[in-house]
């Protein structure tokens, strides 16, 4: 076990590292970030700050030699970083894990191979990869790149073959995965924790809603049958222990024709998961920072229904927000990321409601969003 007054390392610095720091730094751990963002919004609550790259040779030194354990807020932290640590000191989720966490192809594969369900897909690496794809993914379809996509980034929708050609030559022939459009009824994601020892704790199953291929309305617990998400919390603690995996993972899936299909993973806390910082007896972030330290696992319970709003950039565009339209409802809980510049698409902050009832969670959640602008989901 970590005893607090160590100190922690942390790749990464946005918003998901600056919540991790906040339950670290609860805790009584000492946190160093290393992020090559001077503004970095996890810096501002840690007690050191590496302000370079990610593989610098020198900063990963310092990490090896002062932390006690490093862990990661991103997927796309260089899987060589965490592998490098691991020879000095305690990394958690291994580099191994997060690499396939990070190529979509991989994780594709990954998961078929364990025999997790998984809707239709196919790679792409060169234009003589289009005959077989098509033959196993139906169009339309969406073409997405194998490394570095999120929030809706490097990703099209294919109607044909011509615009299969177009994109795949526009995004200059990099690998890419071609997954079949399928009819949704809900998005789903769950959230756990394994600890080295191989004890899961799993957080209750969330409902998500997406804009622009962001994510912008969670409701937690999900709306769905009870056996239907007790299969979904089955599946992704297979995921996990698949992966032989030590951290917080979080498992995104389709629910299509009422069964479960398994769409991605992210090695870290999850967006969908905020709710859990006012809504569960333990946090995402505060279990991840449970098990990089070996510490007891924490009650996952949810206390209260809960709705998640996310707070874009688009809504500053008329200038700072309205905050008392969130502050007069006694169920809201405010989270702001201390990010300098609002950009559409920017993930700036959060809305939580906390509600007795689901239902008043959401009517809430869903005035609080007219209030400030923010755009309906489609």
């Amino acid at each position: 076990m970590i005893a607090p007054g160590a100190t922690l390392g942390l790749l990464g610095g946005g918003q998901l590292g600056r919540m991790f720091t906040v339950a670290a730094r609860t805790l009584g751990y000492r946190v160093t970030v290393l992020d090559p963002d001077p503004m970095s919004p996890a810096a501002e609550f840690a007690t050191g700050h590496l302000n370079t790259a990610y593989t610098h040779p020198v900063s990963l030194a310092e990490l090896a030699q002062t932390c006690a354990a490093v862990t990661t807020e991103f997927e796309n932290a260089p899987a060589e970083a965490l592998l490098a640590l691991a020879e000095r000191t305690v990394v958690r989720p291994s580099g191994n894990a997060v690499a396939v966490a990070q190529d979509r192809s991989r994780e594709k594969g990954f998961i078929a191979a364990h025999g997790l369900p998984v809707g239709p897909w196919a790679d792409i690496r060169a234009e003589s990869d289009f005959d077989a794809a098509l033959a196993k993914v139906r169009l339309p379809a969406i073409l997405k790149t194998a490394r570095f996509g999120y929030d809706g980034k490097g990703q099209a929708a294919i109607a044909s073959r011509a615009d299969l050609g177009r994109v795949f030559a526009e995004w200059k022939r990099v690998p890419c995965v071609l997954e079949e459009r399928l009819a949704l009824e809900l998005e789903v994601s769950v959230i756990l924790a394994r600890a080295a020892d191989g004890s899961v704790e799993v957080f209750p199953v969330a409902e998500n809603r997406h804009t622009r291929g962001i994510l912008d309305l969670t409701i937690a617990p999900a709306r769905i049958p009870a056996a239907l998400a007790a299969e979904a919390k089955a599946l992704a603690t297979r995921l996990a222990n698949a992966l032989d995996y030590v951290g917080v993972l979080a498992v995104e899936m389709f629910v299509a024709g009422g069964k479960l299909l398994v769409n991605e993973i992210a090695p870290r806390p999850h967006n969908s998961g905020h709710y859990t910082i006012d809504a569960c007896r333990t946090s995402q972030f505060e279990q991840q920072v449970r098990v990089l330290c070996g510490l007891p696992l924490g009650d996952p319970t949810l206390h209260t229904p809960a709705v998640m709003v996310n707070l874009l950039g688009d809504i500053w565009g008329a200038g700072e927000p309205r905050w008392e339209a969130v502050l007069r409802h006694p169920g809201a809980h405010l989270h702001l990321y201390g990010k300098r510049e609002a950009r559409p698409g920017r993930k700036m902050g959060h809305v939580t409601v906390c509600e007795p009832d689901a239902g008043r969670a959401l009517e809430v959640a869903l005035a609080i969003r007219r209030d400030l602008g923010v755009a309906e989901s489609a």
